[in-house]
């Protein structure tokens, strides 16, 4: 039997909620393994962000944004941005708001999608965890994802996922490992003609980024 959105949705805020409540506001809470990592995805993801922009300034929706990491990587690179973060889980927009409430051009919703229009939005991680979701529902969900993300985006939008070039003896049934060279294929031919697949970072994932003309 097939899972729509909704239910996968309360697994996928069962699960993170759980996390930060047990490891706090660390990579450990949005299940990281470290923040070296976290760091290093963030900056392939921001690639969408030309660098004349980050400096002129730039709006950001920040997809499944925990407890906010990612605008603190931002502010320490002195990027100029409007951002707002969404997460599905109250406890993460707690967090986020006890460690950023205070910081000028930021807010956070709790939410399960955009409610609003950004130049840019940025989803890590969240397609990673599908717990017992068959694949071709947890698949279903990352393209609904994905077009939400695309709709609330006027210059273009980026996500990581773990690969299926993964070792074996290294991967786990809970976790979803996408086939990069699929989803390469499915933004260009659904979203924009200029989409850029990152596969050579050093970790066991890619990241995709789509470009729009404007």
């Amino acid at each position: 039997m097939s899972r729509g959105v909704e239910s996968i949705l309360q697994d996928v805020n069962s699960y993170y909620s759980s996390k930060i409540k047990d490891f706090g506001a660390t990579a450990q809470g949005v299940d990281w393994n470290g923040s070296v990592s976290q760091q290093l995805r963030f900056e392939q993801l921001l690639k969408i962000v030309p660098p004349e922009n980050r400096q002129q300034g730039f709006s950001l929706n920040d997809i499944g944004c925990g407890y906010g990491a990612l605008l603190s990587h931002i502010k320490q690179q002195d990027m100029s941005v409007d951002y707002y973060g969404f997460d599905l889980s109250v406890a993460m927009i707690e967090a986020a708001l006890e460690q950023h409430g205070n910081v000028s051009g930021a807010q956070f919703e709790v939410a399960d999608s955009c409610s609003r229009v950004a130049d840019y939005s940025l989803a890590s991680g969240i397609f990673n965890v599908c717990q017992d979701t068959a694949r071709e529902d947890w698949e279903a969900y990352v393209r609904t994802v994905l077009e939400s993300m695309n709709a609330c985006s006027r210059k273009g939008f980026s996500f990581n996922c773990l690969t299926s070039y993964s070792d074996l003896e290294y991967m786990r049934d809970y976790l979803y490992y996408g086939d990069p060279c699929f989803y390469f294929d499915y933004c260009k031919r659904t979203f924009s003609g200029q989409v850029a697949l990152l596969h050579d970072y050093g970790l066991y994932e890619f990241t995709l980024l789509v470009r729009k003309a404007v």
